[in-house]
């Protein structure tokens, strides 16, 4: 499904006149435009399904990495900074850091591909939960391994900026999956 910009901009104005403001004033012009050109590049991941993510950032290399049940070696990235949108209020979801992991399965991902996962992912409006589950769904179908961990902390405009107003809240989200379930070592080391 395409993001239909024109329409955007239709309900800006609306919304500007909503507000009681004049969207021919000055300063509100081409406000309309500017929003719905943000909002094409801020949604862009709703474009696109988790599969059709998976094929964009489908790039990875063969390889012979001695990673098995015996042992708990595995691949991680920290601190992916990521930004999505609060389904409930449209609201920022700011300052998210993703980390993810995985046990290669006989095949490695490019590392930028990670990074590229969780920034189109994130390009949504969701909850923070589901950023995680797309981005384990996505890792899976790349890199063909069940085992797979998304660590996310964020912070909610919708909590940090209206409603209850508490600035440093931050929320944590932990999305695991295969060995990352039950395996204690490889649980302890994610968190290090």
């Amino acid at each position: 499904m395409a993001i239909d910009v024109k329409a955007i901009e239709e309900h800006v104005r609306g919304l500007l006149i909503a507000l009681g403001d004049d969207p021919d004033r000055e300063g509100l012009k081409e406000t309309p435009e500017r929003v719905a050109r943000m909002y094409a590049e801020v949604f862009e991941g709703m474009n696109y399904s988790n599969h059709e993510i998976a094929q964009m950032f489908d790039k990875t290399f063969e390889d012979d990495l001695t990673f098995s049940k015996e042992n708990s070696d595995f691949v991680i990235v920290r601190d992916i900074n990521v930004f999505s949108y609060c389904e409930h209020h449209m609201a920022l979801m700011y300052d998210m850091k993703v980390t993810v992991a995985y046990v290669p399965k006989g095949k490695v991902i490019g590392l930028s591909k990670i990074a590229r996962i969780a920034d189109m992912a994130a390009k949504r409006l969701q909850l923070q939960e589901r950023i995680g589950t797309d981005i384990a769904e996505i890792m899976q179908e790349v890199t063909g391994s069940e085992d797979v961990a998304v660590l996310i902390e964020g912070c909610h405009n919708c909590m940090t900026a209206r409603g209850i107003k508490k600035t440093d809240a931050k929320t944590y989200t932990s999305t695991l999956r295969g060995r990352f379930q039950t395996d204690m070592m490889l649980q302890m080391r994610l968190s290090m």
